[in-house]
């Protein structure tokens, strides 16, 4: 029963989802405004991966740092990981922040 409900509300997110994109496109058509803007650029789709990319590898340190925390310090577990994990996956977001408003001055 669990599954079928799981299953069920994520397809009816990805119903409403696409539906409001549909609706959304269907507006700007009408009312004749750029088409440009419904497409991403492959700038900006290269800003996206680096954004992941950075992240994934914010947290891969923060599971590092955690575990020598644990080993080193005798922190416990739960407490260097997760925040070891929030610390580095946050800051790489902040750099990649600052990378992106670099980029678009």
């Amino acid at each position: 029963m669990v599954s079928i409900a799981a299953f069920a509300g994520i397809f009816g997110i990805v119903y409403v989802y696409l539906t409001a994109r549909n609706r959304e496109r269907m507006l700007m058509i009408e009312r004749g405004t750029d088409a440009s803007k419904l497409f991403n650029s492959r700038g900006r789709l290269q800003l996206q991966t680096l954004k992941f990319g950075m992240l994934f590898v914010g947290i891969a340190l923060g599971i590092l740092v955690g575990n020598i925390l644990h080993r080193k310090y005798d922190l416990d577990s739960e407490v260097a990981f997760f925040a070891m994990i929030f610390l580095f996956g946050g800051l790489s977001l902040i750099v990649h922040f600052f990378i992106d408003r670099k980029l678009k001055d």
